[in-house]
Protein backbone atom coordinates (compact mmCIF):
# COMPACT_ATOMS: atom_id res chain seq x y z
CA UNK A 1 0.00 0.00 0.00
CA UNK A 2 1.43 3.35 -1.02
CA UNK A 3 2.49 6.11 1.34
CA UNK A 4 1.86 8.87 -1.19
CA UNK A 5 -0.17 9.57 -4.31
CA UNK A 6 2.66 9.35 -6.79
CA UNK A 7 3.36 8.47 -10.40
CA UNK A 8 5.14 5.27 -11.32
CA UNK A 9 8.32 7.22 -12.03
CA UNK A 10 8.35 9.24 -8.83
CA UNK A 11 11.53 9.37 -6.78
CA UNK A 12 11.61 7.09 -3.75
CA UNK A 13 13.89 7.11 -0.73
CA UNK A 14 14.56 4.43 1.85
CA UNK A 15 12.00 4.64 4.68
CA UNK A 16 13.25 6.18 7.91
CA UNK A 17 13.00 3.92 10.95
CA UNK A 18 10.92 5.03 13.96
CA UNK A 19 14.01 5.05 16.13
CA UNK A 20 14.91 8.06 18.32
CA UNK A 21 18.65 7.29 18.16
CA UNK A 22 18.60 7.26 14.35
CA UNK A 23 16.51 10.43 14.22
CA UNK A 24 18.74 12.24 16.70
CA UNK A 25 21.88 11.55 14.68
CA UNK A 26 20.01 12.72 11.57
CA UNK A 27 18.79 15.96 13.20
CA UNK A 28 22.06 16.75 14.92
CA UNK A 29 24.01 16.16 11.72
CA UNK A 30 21.83 18.60 9.76
CA UNK A 31 22.10 21.51 12.17
CA UNK A 32 19.95 20.96 15.24
CA UNK A 33 22.49 21.42 18.04
CA UNK A 34 22.94 18.47 20.38
CA UNK A 35 22.15 20.62 23.41
CA UNK A 36 18.95 22.10 21.93
CA UNK A 37 16.54 19.19 21.43
CA UNK A 38 16.31 15.41 21.07
CA UNK A 39 13.86 12.69 20.05
CA UNK A 40 12.45 10.45 22.80
CA UNK A 41 10.20 7.40 22.77
CA UNK A 42 6.66 7.82 24.07
CA UNK A 43 5.90 4.43 25.60
CA UNK A 44 2.16 4.87 26.01
CA UNK A 45 -0.66 7.38 25.87
CA UNK A 46 -1.99 7.20 29.41
CA UNK A 47 -1.13 10.11 31.72
CA UNK A 48 1.42 8.23 33.78
CA UNK A 49 3.49 7.27 30.74
CA UNK A 50 3.14 10.72 29.18
CA UNK A 51 4.58 12.21 32.37
CA UNK A 52 7.77 10.20 31.79
CA UNK A 53 8.51 12.07 28.55
CA UNK A 54 11.12 14.84 28.99
CA UNK A 55 9.58 18.32 28.98
CA UNK A 56 9.00 20.68 27.37
CA UNK A 57 7.80 18.81 24.29
CA UNK A 58 8.25 20.80 21.09
CA UNK A 59 6.63 18.42 18.58
CA UNK A 60 5.23 14.90 18.33
CA UNK A 61 5.78 12.39 15.52
CA UNK A 62 3.26 9.60 14.96
CA UNK A 63 3.85 6.53 12.80
CA UNK A 64 0.70 4.63 11.87
CA UNK A 65 -0.29 1.88 9.43
CA UNK A 66 -2.02 2.90 6.23
CA UNK A 67 -5.27 0.96 6.11
CA UNK A 68 -8.47 1.12 4.09
CA UNK A 69 -9.99 3.03 7.01
CA UNK A 70 -7.21 5.61 7.23
CA UNK A 71 -7.21 6.10 3.45
CA UNK A 72 -10.97 6.64 3.39
CA UNK A 73 -10.62 9.24 6.13
CA UNK A 74 -7.79 11.00 4.31
CA UNK A 75 -9.85 11.23 1.12
CA UNK A 76 -12.85 12.48 3.10
CA UNK A 77 -10.66 15.06 4.83
CA UNK A 78 -9.60 16.47 1.48
CA UNK A 79 -13.12 17.84 1.11
CA UNK A 80 -12.76 19.71 4.39
CA UNK A 81 -11.03 23.07 4.19
CA UNK A 82 -7.62 22.87 5.83
CA UNK A 83 -6.31 25.64 8.03
CA UNK A 84 -4.37 28.06 5.79
CA UNK A 85 -2.43 29.66 8.66
CA UNK A 86 0.63 31.31 7.15
CA UNK A 87 2.47 30.89 10.44
CA UNK A 88 2.47 27.09 10.07
CA UNK A 89 5.44 25.69 8.17
CA UNK A 90 3.93 23.05 5.89
CA UNK A 91 5.14 21.13 2.86
CA UNK A 92 3.72 18.49 0.57
CA UNK A 93 5.29 15.06 0.04
CA UNK A 94 6.37 14.24 -3.50
CA UNK A 95 9.08 11.69 -2.69
CA UNK A 96 7.99 8.16 -1.91
CA UNK A 97 8.88 6.85 1.57
CA UNK A 98 10.13 10.31 2.65
CA UNK A 99 7.43 10.85 5.28
CA UNK A 100 9.84 10.42 8.19
CA UNK A 101 12.11 13.19 6.96
CA UNK A 102 9.16 15.41 6.10
CA UNK A 103 7.74 14.83 9.59
CA UNK A 104 11.05 15.97 11.07
CA UNK A 105 11.15 18.99 8.74
CA UNK A 106 7.62 19.89 9.83
CA UNK A 107 8.72 19.59 13.44
CA UNK A 108 11.87 21.69 13.13
CA UNK A 109 10.28 24.20 10.77
CA UNK A 110 7.63 25.09 13.35
CA UNK A 111 9.94 25.38 16.38
CA UNK A 112 12.65 27.65 15.01
CA UNK A 113 11.59 30.30 17.52
CA UNK A 114 12.19 27.80 20.35
CA UNK A 115 15.56 26.46 19.23
CA UNK A 116 18.70 27.90 17.68
CA UNK A 117 19.86 26.11 14.54
CA UNK A 118 23.56 26.03 13.77
CA UNK A 119 24.44 29.00 11.55
CA UNK A 120 25.11 27.94 7.98
CA UNK A 121 23.94 24.36 8.59
CA UNK A 122 21.68 22.45 6.23
CA UNK A 123 18.60 23.24 8.32
CA UNK A 124 19.54 26.92 8.56
CA UNK A 125 19.92 27.18 4.78
CA UNK A 126 16.89 25.00 4.00
CA UNK A 127 14.40 26.93 6.09
CA UNK A 128 15.72 30.31 4.94
CA UNK A 129 15.56 29.19 1.30
CA UNK A 130 12.01 27.79 1.56
CA UNK A 131 10.48 30.38 3.91
CA UNK A 132 8.50 32.19 1.20
CA UNK A 133 7.66 29.08 -0.87
CA UNK A 134 4.25 27.41 -1.01
CA UNK A 135 3.89 23.77 0.18
CA UNK A 136 4.42 22.24 -3.27
CA UNK A 137 7.42 24.44 -4.05
CA UNK A 138 8.99 23.29 -0.77
CA UNK A 139 8.34 19.68 -1.78
CA UNK A 140 10.05 20.15 -5.15
CA UNK A 141 12.97 21.93 -3.48
CA UNK A 142 13.44 18.94 -1.17
CA UNK A 143 13.04 16.48 -4.03
CA UNK A 144 15.97 18.09 -5.84
CA UNK A 145 18.18 18.55 -2.77
CA UNK A 146 20.98 15.99 -3.02
CA UNK A 147 22.44 16.88 0.38
CA UNK A 148 19.20 15.97 2.14
CA UNK A 149 18.76 12.84 0.04
CA UNK A 150 22.23 11.67 1.04
CA UNK A 151 21.65 12.49 4.73
CA UNK A 152 18.30 10.68 4.66
CA UNK A 153 19.94 7.62 3.07
CA UNK A 154 22.62 7.50 5.77
CA UNK A 155 19.97 7.78 8.50
CA UNK A 156 17.70 5.19 6.88
CA UNK A 157 20.50 2.63 6.75
CA UNK A 158 21.53 3.32 10.34
CA UNK A 159 18.62 1.53 11.97
CA UNK A 160 17.87 -2.11 12.68
CA UNK A 161 15.53 -2.72 9.74
CA UNK A 162 16.72 -4.56 6.63
CA UNK A 163 16.56 -1.89 3.91
CA UNK A 164 18.21 -3.44 0.87
CA UNK A 165 15.06 -3.58 -1.27
CA UNK A 166 12.85 -1.02 0.45
CA UNK A 167 13.74 1.97 -1.73
CA UNK A 168 11.88 0.42 -4.66
CA UNK A 169 8.85 -0.47 -2.54
CA UNK A 170 6.02 1.51 -1.04
CA UNK A 171 5.81 0.86 2.67
CA UNK A 172 2.46 0.61 4.45
CA UNK A 173 3.17 2.97 7.35
CA UNK A 174 3.26 6.75 7.44
CA UNK A 175 4.71 9.49 9.66
CA UNK A 176 2.85 12.67 10.55
CA UNK A 177 3.75 15.51 12.90
CA UNK A 178 1.79 17.36 15.57
CA UNK A 179 2.86 20.83 16.67
CA UNK A 180 1.43 23.86 18.44
CA UNK A 181 1.30 27.16 16.54
CA UNK A 182 -0.53 30.25 17.74
CA UNK A 183 -2.46 28.37 20.40
CA UNK A 184 -3.69 25.58 18.11
CA UNK A 185 -2.73 21.93 17.71
CA UNK A 186 -1.88 21.21 14.08
CA UNK A 187 -1.57 17.88 12.32
CA UNK A 188 0.99 18.14 9.52
CA UNK A 189 0.79 15.42 6.90
CA UNK A 190 2.51 15.89 3.54
CA UNK A 191 -0.09 13.67 1.88
CA UNK A 192 -2.84 16.12 2.76
CA UNK A 193 -3.50 19.49 1.16
CA UNK A 194 -2.64 21.58 4.21
CA UNK A 195 -2.37 21.73 8.01
CA UNK A 196 -5.28 20.21 9.94
CA UNK A 197 -6.31 22.10 13.08
CA UNK A 198 -7.39 20.00 16.06
CA UNK A 199 -8.41 22.93 18.23
CA UNK A 200 -6.87 24.84 21.09
CA UNK A 201 -3.52 23.79 22.52
CA UNK A 202 -0.46 25.24 24.20
CA UNK A 203 3.23 24.36 24.46
CA UNK A 204 2.54 22.95 27.92
CA UNK A 205 -0.31 20.70 26.79
CA UNK A 206 0.97 19.76 23.33
CA UNK A 207 1.87 16.19 24.24
CA UNK A 208 -1.44 15.47 26.00
CA UNK A 209 -3.45 17.13 23.21
CA UNK A 210 -1.63 15.20 20.51
CA UNK A 211 -2.05 11.98 22.51
CA UNK A 212 -5.85 12.42 22.45
CA UNK A 213 -5.90 12.75 18.67
CA UNK A 214 -3.50 9.83 18.26
CA UNK A 215 -5.60 7.66 20.60
CA UNK A 216 -8.62 8.36 18.43
CA UNK A 217 -6.71 7.30 15.31
CA UNK A 218 -5.56 4.09 16.98
CA UNK A 219 -9.08 3.24 18.15
CA UNK A 220 -10.36 3.52 14.57
CA UNK A 221 -7.91 0.81 13.49
CA UNK A 222 -8.27 -1.84 16.23
CA UNK A 223 -6.81 -4.60 14.08
CA UNK A 224 -3.48 -2.81 13.60
CA UNK A 225 -0.50 -2.87 15.93
CA UNK A 226 2.13 -0.93 14.00
CA UNK A 227 1.96 2.41 15.82
CA UNK A 228 4.83 4.47 17.21
CA UNK A 229 4.95 7.83 18.98
CA UNK A 230 8.11 9.93 19.30
CA UNK A 231 8.40 13.28 21.03
CA UNK A 232 10.93 15.97 20.22
CA UNK A 233 11.80 17.55 23.56
CA UNK A 234 13.88 20.59 24.35
CA UNK A 235 16.97 19.70 26.34
CA UNK A 236 17.46 21.36 29.70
Amino acid sequence: MTTIDESAGAKRWLPLEANPDVMNQFLWGLGLPLDEAECCDVYGLDEELLEMVPKPVLAVLFLYPITAQSEAERIEQESIKTDPSSKVYFMKQTVGNACGTIGLLHAVGNITSEIKLTDGSFFDRFFKSTASMDPLERARFLENDREMEDAHSVAATGGDTEVSALATENVDTHFICFTCVDGKLFELDGRKSGPISHGASSPGSLLQDAAKVIQGMIEKNPGSLNFNVIAISKRA
